[in-house]
């Protein structure tokens, strides 16, 4: 992925990650819009990023996002990129149903069926570009599990094998895939993680992935350096310890 003149979609971009993310990539010469549900919230990103465009979409709902998707080809039918950024994350008690049921329910279809779907709204449109790019975004809990947040774990699991999966059927055309994998990142994603010591701080975070998308233009996967201690636990041998201070060190970890 080239690092200036794309035109990026990132639903689920209203705040975190998604939001930074979004205005680095407009001060690096791409278009940007982003996606979220709340007309209100969606209204103060465009007063205070000129900059940037917005589009209302709730990625639960898939009738939200066949319009959206209709709405923003329609204004930029250059548009090269897909950030599927959505995403929750919530706390489980797996020893009974009412502790775990609704939200991994809600986890699945917000962090699983919501990029399966984006990715259908958008792939023939991004097939007919000459080079676009899928990001997915998965975690480093794909690899190392948070003993609180079961779903939430199986859920950027399954986003990484899916962008392994869609890179292969992918080869050969002009859509490349690329795998975003945040460690811990200090956002409201959980309780007590925005001013956790264990996690990543965000301006932190989004320069390192600008500058790896900038310097890796071929990469299949973003990975900051504080991801690597989750990524390659199994490849390093070193796995099981990997997993105990993962769960000893940040019980509201990403």
């Amino acid at each position: 992925m080239d690092i200036s003149g794309n035109t990026i979609f990132i639903p689920g971009a209203t705040s975190g990650i998604g939001l930074a993310l979004a205005r680095e990539l407009a001060t690096r010469g791409n278009t940007v819009i982003v996606g979220g549900r709340r007309a209100e919230i969606l209204d103060e990103i465009a007063a205070a990023n000129p900059g940037i465009g917005t589009q209302r979409i709730d990625t639960t709902d898939p009738a939200s996002i066949t319009e959206a998707a209709r709405t923003v080809l329609e204004a930029h039918p250059d548009l090269n990129v897909l950030i599927t950024m959505a995403g929750i994350m919530r706390s489980e008690d797996w020893t009974t149903p009412s502790g775990f049921l609704d939200t991994a329910e809600a986890t699945v279809t917000t962090n699983l069926l919501g990029p399966i779907r984006l990715i259908a709204a958008f792939i023939e449109h991004l097939r007919s570009m000459p080079d676009a790019t899928i990001m997915t975004v998965s975690s480093g809990l794909a690899f190392a599990p948070l003993r609180v947040t079961p779903t939430y774990n199986a859920t950027k699991a399954a986003i990484h094998m899916l962008s392994e999966s869609l890179r292969l059927q992918l080869a050969g055309s002009s859509v490349s895939v690329l795998e975003l994998e945040p460690p811990s990142v200090r956002t409201g994603l959980m309780p007590g993680q925005e001013t956790s010591d264990f996690a990543m701080p965000l301006e932190d975070f989004v320069a390192e992935v600008v500058d790896l998308i900038a310097t890796q233009p071929d990469a299949t996967e973003i990975q900051v350096e504080n991801v690597k201690f989750l990524r390659y636990g199994e490849a390093r041998g070193d796995y099981d310890q990997v997993v105990a201070t993962l769960n000893s060190r940040d019980p509201h970890g990403r």
